[in-house]
């Protein structure tokens, strides 16, 4: 789908960063500037782990599936990977997007983990959130305290999968700070770079094929993750990193409606100001 959609979009890409260089406002690179501002309810842009580009990044604003970076960083810092997980009634019962695991499913830890973060599958992550604390409401806590200790100060979860709730947001400046650490674990940043992959009971009995929801992946040259999410109430929100030699970016977009053209023209327009061509960007 974005391969389909993106027809004019180099064609506005290139016109913006013309009118960027040509004549560039005072702060047209540097925390605070706002050169898309149109494009998402909020959004942020790290160039090299430096904000670059903003727009209301402390807006509180559900985060939709992003949450489940949180989930999968709570599960990587326990660092038992080759523990196996049995999935109970309430995750058997998760709505939404799921892989459908049934109740007694034994999984092991980190195909769990995968089936969460490519395939954004909300069984998982709660079979993941009951397996590391019994019930989703202590992991819930859990959440909500490493969020503090990350200094996420406009945080607060309320379900371990993205289900909107009056008490379940985030925000731009924090997700960018919470990618950043679950990137941080190799493991994470193995899983969300890729494509396409399989996953099964521990017993062999049922597999599940996952494909990342992520159609940055695979498509934008150097993209290497991390997460979209969805809801009605979130709109389309993802964050997307890729990387180019030496150059790092991460781009957070809440409630972004054409998400994947404005992510592919942002993130081509900050690697052309970092000197590494947007022309680089496509297959």
């Amino acid at each position: 789908m974005i391969l389909e959609q993106r027809a004019a979009a180099p064609l506005r890409a290139a016109v913006f960063l013309a009118a960027l260089l040509a004549f560039p406002p005072p702060a047209a690179v540097g925390e605070g500037a706002d050169p898309f501002p149109g494009v998402a309810a909020s959004y942020l842009m790290k160039v090299d782990g430096k904000a670059v580009w903003e727009h209301r990044p402390d807006r509180r604003l559900p985060p939709a599936s992003l949450t489940k970076m949180m989930t999968a960083l709570l599960v990587l810092e326990r660092g038992r990977p080759a523990e196996v997980a049995t999935v109970g009634a309430d995750a058997a019962r998760e709505t939404g997007t799921r892989i459908g695991l049934k109740q007694g499913d034994r999984m092991l830890v980190p195909d769990l983990l995968a089936a969460a973060l490519l395939g954004s599958a909300n069984d998982a992550a709660h079979a993941l959130a009951d397996h590391l604390e019994g019930t989703e409401e202590r992991f819930v806590r859990r959440m909500n305290a490493r969020a503090a200790s990350l200094g996420m100060r406009n945080t607060r979860f309320a379900n371990a999968t993205g289900h909107h709730h009056p008490d379940h947001y985030s925000t731009a400046r924090d997700l960018a700070i919470l990618a950043e650490a679950a990137l941080a674990h190799e493991r994470f940043a193995a899983l969300v770079s890729t494509v396409r992959m399989n996953v099964r009971t521990v017993d062999g009995s049922r597999t599940f094929p996952l494909e990342n929801k992520n159609e940055m992946v695979g498509r934008y040259r150097g993209a290497v993750g991390v997460k979209t999410g969805y809801t009605r109430e979130a709109g389309p929100c993802l964050v997307a990193a890729a990387r180019r030699g030496e150059t790092r970016l991460l781009l957070v977009l809440l409630n972004a409606p054409n998400r994947w053209w404005d992510a592919v023209d942002m993130l081509d327009a900050a690697f052309s100001l970092s000197g590494k061509g947007a022309a680089e960007g496509r297959r």
